[in-house]
């Protein structure tokens, strides 16, 4: 499973309720005619990314496709048919975005189980560089049981295309990882569902 991610932020003379009730229509609008390999959408509000407004308010998407093929239909579907007002009303009230690949790393599923399994929604995100000298076999091997016990998720970055650190750990809370991962962890609020 692939997930395109989207970093946004608000203008500043746009409300917050304001903002926020744009991004659910628009993800109701795809939700409600979902182009071919996409598997949902998620929306979260953070602050403290370096990488999305320099660290102040801004919006995290998670756009899940079932692998590379399901990019294009995503692509050409957020801007045309049910879901094209939508989404220009929300790209209206936006200052500015900056988005990612990632795939899923663990734990390990077919894609199609993986996002709907049930797992504690995500509260917590953890980014981090794969330490110097850690083979990427023990980065694994090390959250294995992190990702497991914490009902968590492990996403790496695909080819390289994103600003963010290479790995994304989403948990249902803050989490403690081992030495000598160094995370930059903030707090994620839903917005959509």
């Amino acid at each position: 499973m692939l997930a395109y991610v989207f970093w946004h932020w608000k203008q500043e003379s746009v409300p917050i309720d304001e903002y926020e009730a744009a991004q659910r229509a628009f993800h109701a609008a795809l939700a409600a005619a979902p182009p071919p390999g996409f598997l949902g959408s998620r929306s979260f509000a953070l602050a403290g990314y370096p990488w999305a407004a320099m660290g102040a308010a801004a919006y995290e998407d998670w756009y899940h496709v079932t692998d590379s093929a399901g990019l294009d239909p995503l692509n050409q579907a957020a801007v045309t048919a049910s879901r094209e007002a939508p989404h220009h009303a929300a790209a209206r009230l936006a200052e500015g975005g900056t988005a990612g690949l990632y795939r899923l790393k663990l734990p390990p599923e077919p894609p199609s189980t993986a996002f709907d399994r049930p797992r504690p929604p995500s509260t917590h995100a953890s980014w981090f560089a794969k330490p110097a000298g850690l083979s990427y076999p023990a980065l694994w091997s090390l959250l294995g049981r992190v990702v497991e016990d914490q009902k968590a998720t492990l996403w790496i970055r695909h080819m390289t295309l994103g600003p963010s650190p290479e790995f994304c750990l989403q948990s249902p809370g803050p989490l403690h990882l081992p030495p000598p991962i160094a995370p930059l962890g903030v707090t994620l609020r839903s917005v959509w569902p």
